[in-house]
């Protein structure tokens, strides 16, 4: 199975990849990107592996996308991701944030 095209998401989201200017990534998000995603500054910290379903497409600093995401930690991270309903993605800075779809 092709994880990118053919998983079934574990939560949606509206994902926006911050501008580089404003500290997002320089280049854009390939198919097959794992990054942590955290709910921000909590203590203790939370974070958790994710993957983003971006299918063919890259994803571009400055875009803002619906996407599917599947967790390594499965759907502990998709059921506390859901009730927090925001989160923000990492990769040695923050640099994107998601609302979750209900």
């Amino acid at each position: 199975m092709d994880v990118q095209r053919d998983a079934e998401p574990q939560l949606v989201a509206t994902v926006a990849l911050y501008p580089t200017a404003d500290g997002g990534r320089r280049e854009p998000m390939m198919p097959g990107f794992l990054f942590p995603v955290t709910l921000g500054d909590t203590t203790p910290l939370q974070v958790w592996d994710a993957l983003p379903l971006l299918r063919d497409d890259p994803f571009a600093p400055g875009e803002t996308r619906r996407i599917g995401f599947v967790f390594l930690a499965g759907e502990e991270a998709a059921t506390e991701l859901r009730h927090a309903g925001k989160f923000y993605l990492w990769d040695g800075r923050f640099i994107g944030e998601a609302i979750v779809e209900a």
